[in-house]
């Protein structure tokens, strides 16, 4: 009553209604994430129910408003979905069923797709629906008079059934700018059906930035319902062809965790939300708590995937916060937004300094104080140490990679090292069953161990050698293994460069060797890895928890 009486007496003193602009979602925007559902149509990406629900909680726990949890009538899985998540107390997210417009040939009350969600007992549905004219005319095989009835009777009819409905305008940027009157009457028709939110969709994946903007900003001017972006990422813009959108007045953005989706994918949530927040001032998700759970989320998918997170990944990667080249390390030590453009923390990153041939001493002073040793750059010891790292990368280390073994030979020029470990022989012997004698001698105590393989016999045999005088080497455990070839193959004699990680459960680190032998460059990556260990424990005494070298 007193919201009709405000609007009665804007008309009386003849001012604009412009309500729907300025309201407080002008500063909010919110997410649908797709990637159970448009992310599983990557190549190589497939979810299990129970992966769905995993990542359906995660995402519920981050924050989105909408989650699309698939298909309900393209196959059992998705169904299932729907019926599984009801056991589940949701904080904040509303699970979303997808399906399309209803058959150019059938009756909204007997279209499969529709009644599907229906059946889906969901409070919202996301639909598709032609706006490019020639899908409407080449591919369904209607007119565009047909198009738009089987749009509005779609809408109208979950609209119904009491559903909310979020359209997504398919094609609609390569549809507006070959036919644009036709493109508008589209959204307009999903807009006098009743649709709640109104996406449009970059489908094809090529429309390039400015393009966006500018027809995103049009259909701003015509609709007064909720305007959404859904990219794809073709050429590389889908996320910022979302920011574009959002610029123009989309407060709606669909995108996928990571980036997964058919072809080379979808809009990249975990960038897109923290550009939004951090960059744009819009209010997204349960505010800036959100952004930290960024990386966890991404890594929890990646692990749900069985794919290796990507290190360059924008925000969130492990080479995001990396800094290699000695001028910017010194620069970021003395003040971090010299070369940062956001604190990693804010999107539960880290910092992390590289140490390789284009490394200054202040990349070493960083690593020697994250293992509790100050010492100043200007110190000529860390040069030697520096210019001995430089010699041995240009032989195939590569230091960024294994920092731990860098940081055993600055140790050594510091005078700050303890030799642990002496191994004065070792050798293997392959057996015909695929099974593997280590043989070693370290610190005059001959050992022989069984293993499969010789990297793991020579493993066994070091540490049941050295357990003796040190037994919290016990504590140790070997998690990646990697061979590389670091420079081109001209002969059988080409070095390899072998990096182990290990971790104590309380730290990583990573260390390195390099031989003409895979096995030997193996043992020497493996000694290191041990005699780091040993340094820290027992010369350095730090405990230097979730520390990673």
């Amino acid at each position: 009553m007193k919201y009709d009486f405000f609007l009665l007496s804007l008309k009386l003193l003849n001012l604009p209604i412009i309500f729907h602009l300025c309201s407080v979602s002008k500063k909010s925007v919110e997410v649908l994430d797709t990637t159970l559902r448009d992310g599983s149509q990557g190549a190589n990406i497939s979810f299990t129910l129970n992966d769905k629900i995993k990542i359906a909680l995660l995402l519920d726990e981050l924050g989105v408003e909408y989650i699309e949890g698939g298909w309900p009538g393209s196959n059992p899985k998705d169904e299932e979905f729907f019926k599984e998540i009801k056991k589940y107390k949701l904080s904040k997210a509303r699970i979303a069923a997808f399906g399309s417009t209803k058959r150019k040939d059938v009756s909204v009350k007997e279209d499969i797709s529709l009644n599907s969600i229906i059946k889906a007992d969901v409070d919202f549905a996301v639909i598709f629906g032609k706006s490019w004219s020639l899908h409407a005319t080449e591919v369904l095989k209607v007119t565009k008079q047909d198009n738009l009835d089987i749009i509005y009777d779609s809408i109208n009819y979950l609209r119904s059934h009491g559903l909310k409905v979020i359209f997504d305008a398919e094609h609609f940027y390569q549809g507006f700018k070959e036919d644009p009157k036709y493109a508008l009457e589209v959204v307009k028709t999903a807009e006098s059906a009743g649709a709640d939110v109104i996406a449009l969709a970059d489908t094809n994946g090529g429309t390039p930035p400015f393009e966006v903007y500018e027809i995103t900003k049009k259909v701003r001017e015509v609709l007064h319902v909720k305007l959404g972006i859904h990219a794809h990422n073709d050429i590389g813009c889908a996320v910022a062809n979302s920011l574009m959108a959002i610029k123009a007045g989309a407060r709606h953005v669909q995108g996928t965790i990571n980036g997964i989706g058919e072809r080379t994918g979808n809009a990249d949530l975990i960038q897109i939300i923290p550009t939004l927040v951090l960059k744009m001032g819009f209010n997204v998700l349960k505010g800036r708590d959100s952004l930290r759970k960024l990386r966890e989320v991404s890594r929890i998918v990646y692990e749900i995937l069985g794919l290796p997170p990507n290190p360059y990944q924008p925000y969130v990667g492990d080479n995001a916060f990396a800094h290699k080249a000695g001028v910017h390390v010194d620069a970021v030590m003395k003040v971090p937004r010299a070369y940062e453009h956001v604190d990693p923390l804010l999107v539960g990153n880290d910092r992390k300094f590289v140490i390789s041939e284009l490394s200054g001493t202040a990349n070493l002073v960083s690593y020697l104080q994250g293992i509790g040793i100050v010492v100043d750059k200007k110190d000529e010891r860390l040069k030697k140490a520096l210019n001995k790292i430089k010699e041995l990368e240009a032989k195939g280390y590569s230091f960024d990679v294994g920092p731990a073994s860098a940081i055993l030979i600055t140790l050594k020029e510091l005078n700050m090292y303890t030799n642990y470990i002496n191994l004065e022989y070792w050798k293997v012997i392959n057996e015909n069953n695929g099974l593997s004698i280590g043989i070693v001698k370290v610190n005059s105590q001959l050992e022989v161990a069984e293993g499969v393989g010789p990297v793991n016999a020579i493993d066994r045999a070091l540490r049941m050698a050295l357990q003796r005088v040190y037994p919290e080497i016990g504590e140790v455990k070997l998690i990646d293994y990697r061979v590389i070839l670091p420079s081109e193959v001209k002969n059988t004699e080409s070095v390899v460069r072998v990096t182990i990680e290990f971790t104590d459960n309380k730290m990583n680190w990573r260390t390195e060797g390099v031989s003409k032998s895979v096995v030997e460059a193996s043992v020497m990556a493996l000694v290191d890895g041990l005699d780091y260990y040993l340094q820290l424990k027992k010369t350095l005494k730090t405990s230097a928890d979730n520390y990673i070298a």
